[in-house]
């Protein structure tokens, strides 16, 4: 009799190991410890033999089936699936591991990122993939192994950074399959694997009214005239928070009316050319007087040396 999702969730680890056959070779087999993992009983050479699936859950019922029929197509060819799998980890030996053609991508690209992206990149790897499967050859990894290790992202909350975690190694695994490391992206598998990432939007005001109200709140603001000046040239130019408070004047061209934010102050790493209006031009040529010698258009207003906190347009507001 067929197995069910609800026999194998519900099955309970006993004194000693046992096992649940699904018919046709296959069977899970629970531990004293609570394990479960698929096996294939199978008659080779005139020899009973059992061939590893994998576990319960990272590998589901439909897929151990799947992979049963394959091994059965195998047999019937004559074909060990055993000997194939030692055979082909032969092949392996030599084969870079995760990672070391990560560390290889990592600096390649790394250069295109920006500072904190890159750090973030790498700490991700450190910390949620290397300790797993780091030095595991990169050829050897299936969508199962690392699913198991997104999923344990997942657990602590971390939706998002597992998805990101994911997208990461898929660039690794195409790097590798660009350079003859690797056959295929193993993550192409896991699609819809990983809880879905709830899209939350940040608040923002639509309303033209209350954008005008907004203005003229910003307009009357009573604070340091530094973070009134950041305020009023923000709707003006339409760039990032950290963009803006770290603005130079040397960056700035009133002449042209322009600002030209280098490349390295980018996300995407590419010069960014801001067109002044008239009215952001008489924001800049205001605040000129206090900061027009200082290396920042709106510095901190501890030490003139750095540019001002990212909460200080925040707390304005």
């Amino acid at each position: 009799m067929s197995l069910t999702s609800v026999q194998i969730g519900s099955a309970k680890p006993k004194s000693s190991l046992y096992r649940l056959s699904d018919g046709r070779g296959l069977a899970l087999e629970v531990t004293p410890q609570g394990n479960k993992r698929w096996r294939y009983r199978y008659s080779f050479g005139g020899k009973e033999k059992m061939f590893s699936l994998g576990l319960y859950p990272e590998v589901s019922l439909k897929d151990a089936r799947n992979n049963c029929f394959v091994m059965r197509q195998l047999v019937a060819k004559g074909i060990d699936p055993s000997e194939q799998r030692q055979l082909k980890r032969a092949k392996t030996i030599g084969l870079p591991s995760f990672e070391t053609v990560a560390t290889e991508w990592f600096e390649k690209n790394q250069n295109v990122w920006t500072k904190k992206h890159a750090e973030q990149i790498w700490r991700r790897l450190e910390r949620d993939i290397f300790p797993w499967i780091g030095k595991s050859s990169i050829e050897t990894i299936t969508p199962p192994e690392l699913l198991k290790h997104l999923r344990k992202i997942e657990s602590r909350g971390a939706i998002e950074t597992a998805h990101r975690v994911k997208g990461c190694c898929g660039q690794i695994f195409r790097y590798a399959v660009a350079t003859g490391r690797a056959e295929r992206d193993v993550t192409q598998d896991l699609r819809d694997a990983l809880t879905p990432v709830k899209v939350t939007h940040l608040a923002s005001i639509t309303d033209p009214q209350k954008i005008g109200d907004l203005l003229r709140l910003i307009d009357s603001y009573e604070g340091y005239f530094v973070t009134k000046s950041a305020l009023k040239l923000a709707p003006l130019t339409f760039v990032r928070p950290g963009e803006l408070r770290q603005a130079e004047w040397a960056e700035i061209n009133l002449e042209k009316a322009e600002w030209r934010i280098p490349a390295e102050k980018m996300k995407a790493r590419v010069l960014h050319i801001v067109p002044l209006s008239k009215q952001a031009q008489a924001v800049l040529k205001e605040i000129h007087s206090l900061t027009g010698h200082y290396q920042y258009v709106f510095p901190c207003i501890r030490t003139n040396r750095k540019p001002m906190s990212n909460n200080a347009v925040l707390s304005a507001l």
